[in-house]
């Protein structure tokens, strides 16, 4: 059986030249960078060369780039290190109802401590109002957080527009750029961003590694305690195999990106064309154009989005029902209630996330197994059979 991957926002394969890159850290090159001695001093050169290559997809500075095990750790650094740090200034964040788990719990967390958060509405498409930033903004408010790009339906938010907003305030601002960093144009200065968390394995790099970038004179606090590793601003010694994975993958990325791009969207809009076609009652989730380029995110209604997973699993497409963190949890999409999807409806939810190396084949692959995976489970549902007798009726 053939398989065919369109499941990139939970992973991605390692590209045959991120491989090579990281086996001499497996072997010779196994120096820790805190030593003093050659075979360290080896390995601080190699993440030195590394962080210019993560900079430089995004268009910051080598020193304004700090490693991290991934985009959950950097978003919760972000949060909870800007709000010890500013203490003496307020207590209040801003932040969107259509958030990433890491932001929403750490956000949890900061609401116990006492830090008040104003969460914002968005439209029907998943997407902020920059107005809505600037009322929400008041003397206490001390940092500003929302995503780039919503990784489960695929909108691409205003964030040079909020992040405008935030710095004419002079109040820092985050976002969680995981879903966009090495996939479209991520440009901090352009973005307005302060602070920008990305992770590896969005752009064919490793699982487990990240970076926050954090722009010069930001006041941060660290979040782990320790020795004084990443200019004393994440302790623990660093993940020298990921990080060497995670810039060979931002180089490739900076160069592909476009040509990338441009082979994703033929793909994509042909799945949101063809999909509904072939199937009644499906309908796109998120912004018909202002979207990522492999995503697609679609409910089917009166059929859960986890049984259609498994029937197409077993036929070897493999995809997403939801957000890669919520996929096991059976739990409605707090981002399409945001949107006012009702929960029934958004139990159906089906994302599409392709990558570089998918085809028009996989696309006929998938409008040619979905539509009887689709009419099978609607032949057991009681509510759909209810629902064409109503139809046939009147």
């Amino acid at each position: 059986m053939r398989i065919i991957n369109m499941d990139h926002v939970a992973a991605s394969p390692l590209l045959p030249q991120v491989v090579d890159a990281m086996m001499p850290f497996l072997t010779e090159k196994f120096g820790n960078p805190s030593s003093m001695h050659s075979l360290g001093e080896e390995v601080t050169e190699t993440l030195d060369e590394a962080r210019g290559k993560v900079a430089a997809l995004i268009n910051a500075k080598d020193h304004e780039i700090v490693f991290t095990s991934g985009g959950t750790e950097s978003n919760n650094w972000a949060l909870k290190g800007i709000c010890q740090a500013s203490r003496s200034r307020g207590n209040h964040l801003i932040t969107s109802s259509v958030e990433h788990f890491s932001i929403m719990h750490a956000i949890k967390a900061l609401e116990k401590q006492g830090v008040e958060v104003t969460r914002l509405p968005v439209d029907k498409y998943g997407i902020v109002d920059p107005d809505d930033v600037k009322r929400a903004i008041t003397p206490r408010t001390v940092l500003v957080s929302v995503m780039h790009a919503n990784n489960e339906i695929g909108s691409i938010q205003p964030i040079a527009e909020i992040g405008r907003i935030a710095r004419e305030l002079s109040i820092p601002f985050h976002t969680d750029a995981v879903a966009t960093a090495g996939v479209i144009p991520v440009d901090v200065e352009a973005l307005n961003a302060d602070l920008l968390s990305l992770s590896a394995n969005a752009f064919y790099g490793p699982l487990g590694s990240g970076a926050l970038y954090v722009r010069k004179g930001v006041k941060i606090a660290p979040l782990l305690d320790g020795g004084i590793q990443e200019g004393g601003l994440r302790a623990g010694t660093e993940n020298v195999l990921g990080i060497v994975g995670m810039s060979k993958a931002a180089e490739i990325a900076a160069v592909e990106m476009e040509s990338r791009i441009a082979h994703l969207i033929p793909l994509r809009d042909r799945l949101i064309k063809e999909i509904p076609a072939a199937i009644e009652e499906v309908e796109l989730v998120g912004h018909p154009t202002q979207r990522l380029p492999g995503n697609v995110s679609v409910v089917v209604r009166y059929v859960e989005g986890e049984s259609m997973l498994l029937f197409l699993d077993m036929e070897g497409i493999k995809i997403a029902s939801g957000s890669a963190c919520i996929s096991r949890s059976l739990k409605v999409s707090h981002v399409m209630l945001a949107m006012g999807i009702d929960a029934g409806t958004a139990q159906g939810s089906l994302l599409f996330t392709l990558g570089k190396d998918n085809a028009d084949q996989d696309v006929d692959e998938v409008v040619r197994i979905l539509p009887p995976v689709v009419q099978k489970l609607r032949d057991m549902s009681p509510l759909y059979k209810k629902t064409s007798k109503f139809k046939t009726i009147t």
